[in-house]
This record gives C-alpha cells, sequence and structure tokens, in this order.
C-alpha cells in the first residue's frame, strides 16, 4: 500500500522514506503540510499518512482536523493518520488525537515501534475495506429484495388482481412478478370436496 509522509526536515523525510521501502511500502514523500493536505484529497491518494506536527503550510493537526470535515474533504476521503511529534505531554497527545489523528510516535521515533505503529494502521484499513465490502454486498442483496406492500386490488370473484398497468393478472402471477416466491400447485381438501369430489362423482356415474 501506499503511504504519504509530510515532513519538512530532510534527513527525518529521507529516513523515512528509506525505512518504509525498505519494509515494501510505496512512498509518496512531501516537504510541507500543504502539499500533503492537496496530496490526500486526490483520487487514489495514499491510505496512510505520517504526519509532522510542525511544517509550513498546514499543521500536522490542522491537516487531520480538515480532512475530517466532509464538507472540505469529502465523505471519502478517511485515510489513517499518524501525527509525528516531538511533544510529549498529554495535552497535546489529546490535542492531536481530538484533531482526528488515529496514532502518534514521538520524535525521535523508534525504527521498531514506527514499524509496529504503520502494521496497525494497515491492519485497521484491510479490516474498514472489508466491513465496506460486506456492508456493500448487503446493500446489493437488499435492493434485489422484492417486497409485497400497499393496497392491492383483488377481484372478490375469481381473486385476480389489477397490476400498476391496469391489467388483470391472476394471484399467483403477480406475486411471482413482485416478489421471489414460485408455486407448487395442489388441492386444499375444501376444493377437493366441493369442486373435485363432485365431479369425480360425475365421471363415474357417466361411466
Amino acid at each position: 500500500m501506499d503511504i504519504l509522509i509530510a515532513e519538512d526536515d530532510l534527513v527525518s523525510r529521507r529516513t523515512l522514506e528509506i525505512l518504509l521501502q525498505k519494509w515494501g511500502y510505496r512512498v509518496l514523500a512531501t516537504a510541507d503540510g500543504t502539499t500533503a493536505y492537496e496530496a490526500l484529497r486526490q483520487d487514489g491518494a495514499p491510505s496512510l499518512a505520517i504526519l509532522d506536527w510542525m511544517m509550513p503550510g498546514l499543521d500536522g493537526p490542522t491537516i487531520c482536523r480538515q480532512l475530517r470535515d466532509p464538507a472540505r474533504a469529502g465523505p471519502r476521503c478517511r485515510p489513517y493518520l499518524i501525527l509525528l511529534t516531538a511533544r510529549v505531554t498529554k495535552e497535546d497527545l489529546v490535542i492531536g488525537l481530538e484533531a482526528g489523528a488515529d496514532d502518534y510516535i514521538t520524535k525521535p521515533f523508534d525504527r521498531a515501534e514506527l514499524r509496529a505503529r504503520v502494521q496497525v494502521g494497515m491492519r485497521m484499513l484491510a479490516l474498514q475495506k472489508s466491513l465496506a465490502d460486506r456492508v456493500a454486498e448487503l446493500e446489493q442483496v437488499l435492493g434485489q429484495v422484492k417486497q409485497l406492500q400497499g393496497l392491492l386490488p383483488i377481484c372478490c370473484y375469481c381473486k385476480s388482481i389489477r397490476n400498476d398497468q391496469n391489467y388483470w393478472q391472476r394471484v399467483e402471477e403477480y406475486i411471482s412478478d413482485h416478489s421471489e416466491a414460485q408455486f407448487s400447485h395442489g388441492i386444499c381438501p375444501r376444493c377437493f370436496e366441493s369442486v373435485v369430489k363432485p365431479q369425480l362423482s360425475h365421471l363415474q356415474s357417466k361411466g
């Protein structure tokens, strides 16, 4: 997967880029917050971003805040955001997380910790994609379900139903057209006694 880096310090940016590429990720490196923000709003943008807290243009928390605002970034712009910061107080970390960051790494960062936190982000993204795929499948299935509802005009004699085109259909035809139901025909006891049995008796008497 692709990862975006937003870091104005050249040494830190190159170190991050080399490490992430070594671990098998494709990297888009930027040197200021404005460029990073615009890149993350594009179609096909990296799904994970490592953002420096302080840098030219937009700072890390501002990028997080704007990307979490559907009015600015759009409802589908939901990258996993990791703040890279030298600030270690609880108050600063709360500010970053409330701005919309998913995680943080303190400077100077530990390579093993960086890799672990990136892997956590990738697992979260994979779970989100799996959930989104399941929701899409369920919506597709629900879209195919046909339901009968409302008032049905039915003939009180032959029990035919008037359809939307003002034609009369047999009950089983109408239900088949408006649902996933299938019919198997039989004879109920009452109809056997009142209809079939007299016909059988008539045939036997004629024979």
